[in-house]
């Protein structure tokens, strides 16, 4: 049996291989201690029953993510389906029977910096909508931005602030797809919406392999208020270009590791949060529950007390800043308790589904403004 990650999002350390039994662990993200996000390749272990323990599970960065967790795994990178796990003894363990001679293991299905440019080149090349590049990362990529639309409400949509959250850009997909549509839905936002779409905050991290940071080990979702060129230059060129369109809306996808379902948090808690962003928000959770059955308001962050929301985050930031309706979308690692699919758990198909059932409740919330 041989183990790699040498590639894009990649990331894992064998400690051992004996037999058919590996000890692994998980790298820390870049210049930070934070880790869960694994991904890795697996060769000649065809027709063998493998058995993989990750000895640091117990330190990872959300134990409860290990809960009712299982792992994805894949010999096409296209279909990731779901084995069941263990967690005793801060180690997470999985055996695969009957192996393929060539699979991919990962704690989420993944989306590579590859895909997003595939993505991106569609976006601009096949849609012909607008490119900017907001900016340099760290390490050199650039932070991308595609806009469409003649509105006068300016949407600003964003994902992946942390790199191993995939199944954001999962998401982006169908929204895209939705919003690019020949429908009368798609053209109806598009004529009340100018949108604004940065489908990938934390390129670098993504390329690295990390789960929640970027090259400097800046957790982005933290930095919006006091962000720097030297340590978070994504939410430094972001800012600076809603500072000249500013959002009316303002959605940021994410994943949570441990909550099996999929949720909005507000920003509730910020000085000054007005009467009219509590009704646009509900307006939105309404319309967004209506439009999609894996989407729910029953389940999710508790809210922070009045003034106390913090904010470095982004949906706390420009709700402050801007005065408009921000929101955070949080999709499970696990799958939807609600609706759950016992082959593939929450997938990357799902979340496009729910990507392009964002579009609706977006165009129900323009129409309810002045």
């Amino acid at each position: 049996m041989i183990i790699s990650s040498a590639f894009d999002g990649g990331n894992i350390e064998v400690l051992s291989i004996a037999g058919d039994t590996a000890e692994l662990n998980i790298r820390t993200d870049t210049n930070s201690h934070f880790y869960q996000w694994f991904y890795f390749r697996v060769t000649n272990g065809g027709g063998r029953n493998l058995t993989f323990n990750i000895c640091n599970a117990g330190d990872a960065a959300f134990t409860g993510g290990w809960e009712d967790y299982r792992v994805c795994v894949s010999s096409n990178r296209e279909v990731w389906l779901r084995r069941p796990t263990t967690f005793a003894d801060g180690t997470l363990s999985f055996t695969l029977d009957n192996c393929e001679d060539n699979f991919y293991v990962a704690y989420f299905a993944p989306y590579t910096m590859e895909r997003h440019h595939s993505f991106l080149a569609h976006i601009t090349a096949n849609l012909g909508w607008a490119y900017r590049d907001l900016g340099a990362t760290l390490m050199g990529q650039s932070m991308d931005c595609v806009s469409v639309g003649e509105g006068s409400l300016t949407a600003w949509v964003i994902a992946r602030q942390h790199p191993g959250e995939s199944m954001a850009e999962h998401w982006m997909e169908g929204f895209v797809e939705a919003l690019a549509s020949d429908t009368p839905l798609s053209k109806e936002a598009r004529s009340l919406m100018r949108f604004h779409i940065v489908p990938n905050m934390n390129p670098d991290g993504s390329k690295l392999g990390n789960l929640r940071t970027n090259s400097a080990g800046a957790n982005l979702n933290r930095e919006w208020n006091v962000a720097t060129l030297e340590r978070s230059p994504e939410c430094v060129h972001v800012v600076k270009a809603m500072d000249a369109d500013p959002p009316a809306l303002c959605l940021d996808v994410h994943g949570d590791e441990a909550l099996p379902y999929n949720f909005i948090a507000g920003a509730e808690g910020i000085p000054g949060y007005t009467n009219d962003q509590a009704a646009q928000l509900d307006t939105f959770l309404t319309a967004y529950k209506a439009s999609s059955p894996d989407f729910q308001t029953k389940i999710g962050y508790t809210k922070s007390a009045p003034g106390k929301a913090n904010l470095s985050m982004c949906t706390n930031y420009t709700a402050h800043a801007y005065g408009g309706l921000s929101m955070t979308l949080e999709m499970p690692f696990k799958d939807n308790a609600n609706r759950p699919d016992p082959a593939q758990g929450w997938s990357p198909h799902r979340c496009r589904e729910l990507g392009r059932a964002a579009l609706e409740p977006m165009v129900i919330w323009a129409k309810s403004r002045p």
